[in-house]
């Protein structure tokens, strides 16, 4: 009854079938046959473009940091 007075007037509330096991894995199975995979160049590719990234942003963080420790360094030298 609580259903009913959230049910929008005029709608009739349908009940959710459950799945079997075996309608689960051929839905997955259905599912997976969509996916259009990348090739091994783009794979490739990806994975060299990711390791340039990662090796730039890592410069780039050392740059950061090692200011950051010079000008803490210089602030704690004065108060010495």
């Amino acid at each position: 009854m609580a259903d009913q007075k959230n049910a929008e007037p005029g709608k009739v509330e349908e009940k959710k079938r459950s799945t079997s096991p075996g309608e689960f894995v051929t839905q997955v199975r259905n599912e997976t046959t969509k996916i259009i995979w990348p090739t091994r160049d783009e794979t490739v590719r990806t994975a060299i473009f990711v390791f340039i990234f990662m090796l730039i942003l890592s410069l780039f963080f050392l740059a950061i940091d090692s200011a950051f420790g010079a000008v803490v360094r210089s602030l704690i030298g004065l108060l010495q």
